[in-house]
């Protein structure tokens, strides 16, 4: 296949297009959910993440949107108009599925626009990629175990692949957007980005930190960050190491169905491909492990 060089007209056209074009018109009003028995009701209110979720996509989407809005590119500015709509989606998701099943939300401000859009969306999606890993292999863990309703997983089956596309958007947006600069400006870019994901990644260690009662706070305070780096136990008895082989098998499942020539999120699966070199073996991570990607 040939080549595609990064930031050029053809780059661009590949993941604005790709992303456009697997686009799902579902409406979340036309949305049919289940009637739960008391178990399945209580192990969905059980989640510790209804609350961070709610507030985070309704911010997400507000700080998509603003991009989308200023955005010069016609290309660019309609699929990240869609990819703002698409989280406007997910928050509405959430609100009907909480109220659906009377799940108690605290009330949340209303996110207010972002100062710098660019920069904003740049970490906010580097949030996601972060979330996303280990949300996948959550998800897959989930599904195995029956852990909600079959329609239930069938609904967030379609959000957990969008979550996909919003990262292959963003990671190839970073990428078109630091080719395009100037040579003497990359490092200045680079160095930005660096601190954004830095800080996305402390934010995730501290919300972990949280769900372990570390820092005086309270496991049912923890965020949705602490959750996707803790729950695996919530849905199977599988070692951390098998854990993390799912989510990097899950992770490369989700995007080997888009064009190879597009950039794929590298950070997380390298470092936790790194961490498993020099992770020890259990007996129960030997004997059954999932192989990782």
């Amino acid at each position: 296949m040939e080549r595609l060089r990064i930031g050029s007209e053809e780059h661009k056209a590949l993941f604005c297009r790709t992303f456009i074009d697997t686009h799902d018109p579902f409406r979340p009003a036309e949305l049919v959910w289940p009637d739960l028995d008391a178990e399945s009701l209580g192990r969905l209110k059980s989640l510790p993440v209804w609350n961070e979720a709610a507030r985070t996509e309704a911010a997400t989407a507000v700080k998509v949107l603003a991009l989308g809005r200023i955005e010069r590119d016609p290309l660019l500015a309609e699929a990240i108009l869609l990819q703002g709509y698409e989280e406007s989606r997910h928050s509405e998701v959430i609100g009907l599925l909480t109220r659906r099943y009377a799940i108690p939300v605290a009330a949340h401000p209303e996110p207010a626009e972002p100062k710098d859009p660019t920069w904003a969306f740049l970490r906010t999606g580097y949030g996601e990629c972060l979330d996303s890993f280990f949300a996948f292999g959550l998800f897959a863990l989930g599904v195995k175990a029956e852990f909600v309703a079959a329609p239930i997983l069938k609904i967030f089956e379609t959000i957990m692949q969008e979550e996909a596309r919003h990262i292959l958007f963003i990671v190839n947006w970073a990428a078109y957007l630091r080719a395009r600069n100037p040579l003497p400006l990359r490092p200045a870019f680079d160095l930005r980005r660096a601190w954004n994901v830095a800080a996305q990644a402390f934010d995730r260690v501290r919300g972990a930190m949280k769900m372990s009662g570390k820092n005086g706070a309270a496991a049912g305070d923890a965020s949705q960050d602490g959750f996707t780096l803790k729950s695996h136990t919530a849905f199977s008895d599988l070692s951390l190491r098998q854990f993390l082989e799912q989510c990097l098998s899950e992770n490369e499942r989700r995007f080997a169905r888009y064009d190879e020539r597009l950039l794929r999120p590298r950070l997380v699966p390298g470092a936790v491909r790194t961490f498993l070199k020099v992770l020890p073996r259990g007996r129960s991570a030997d004997a059954s492990g999932t192989a990782a990607a």
